[in-house]
């Protein structure tokens, strides 16, 4: 019997410019990408419940008009929310990258405290250093976070770009506080040893070092970096002249996500 394919529901409107990566790095890992416009899911032409992954990729939505992300967060919010809450409590993954990311926090999917959604309590800000910044960083997976999606993920150290100019987590310190103690924090920015260290290894300032969050359901997981930007070792920029195996840790955080799906739905 033929296996069934997971099928992933990738979100794109104006400004998005991750979506034929992110598609690729699904289809290398052996989902079925599909790519769908927002309005496509306002009109009803597309139901999010025939799909078993849901994906913001990266870009510049709307051009980051207002705030990074803050117009699609708000056609999420006010225009197809029943159907994303009915997602969320499916169990069903959703990961949000880079401005995807933006999205999820200023829609207010994530952190959602006690389950609830839609009220905003953190935010991705602009990077101290001013600048948009745009190379590879090294990040710490932290092994008790509550994510169920990359449950077991086998490496803790791993490396990914970055490309964003308002990257910066930052919250009130009530909220920081449980996001770290109940452990929502899923990626942390450091230096090749595992070490939280200020900029450059923290590209932009971010509290905590935090590179990616997740709810407290654990299956919405949202980071700035871009798995999508290594699915192989020739997206390194020192494949050549590295001694050791380089390990495409992009395409392992994609393939654990289908595999946590095929798992679990």
């Amino acid at each position: 019997m033929v296996a069934r394919k997971i099928k992933v529901l990738i979100l794109r409107t104006a400004g998005t410019n991750c979506d034929a990566e992110t598609f690729l790095a699904f289809k290398k890992v052996g989902a079925l990408p599909v790519l769908v416009h927002i309005n496509q899911l306002i009109r009803k032409e597309e139901e999010m419940a025939n799909y078993d992954i849901f994906a913001l990729p990266g870009g510049f939505s709307y051009g980051d008009d207002i705030a990074a992300g803050k117009i699609l967060a708000n056609e999420i919010k006010y225009k197809i929310f029943t159907e994303i809450e009915k997602f969320v409590a499916s169990g069903k993954p959703i990961i949000g990258i880079c401005n995807g990311f933006q999205v999820l926090v200023k829609a207010g999917l994530l952190p959602g405290f006690n389950g609830a959604v839609s009220r905003q309590t953190v935010t991705l800000t602009f990077n101290d250093s001013g600048r948009f910044e745009c190379r590879w960083v090294y990040l710490k997976f932290n092994r008790n976070t509550r994510c169920k999606l990359l449950e077991g993920f086998p490496y803790e150290i791993i490396t990914l770009p970055v490309a964003h100019g308002e990257g910066k987590f930052f919250t009130t310190q009530k909220t920081l506080q449980k996001i770290k103690n109940d452990n929502f924090i899923v990626w942390q920015y450091t230096n090749e040893n595992g070490e939280l260290l200020g900029y450059p290894y923290n590209p932009n300032g971010s509290l905590e070092n935090i590179a990616g969050i997740c709810n407290e359901k654990g299956n919405i997981l949202g980071m700035m970096p871009h798995p999508e930007r290594f699915l192989t070792s020739y997206h390194h920029p020192y494949w050549r002249g590295m001694k050791k195996e380089i390990v495409p840790y992009g395409y392992h955080i994609f393939n654990h996500i289908v595999n946590y799906v095929k798992k679990n739905f």
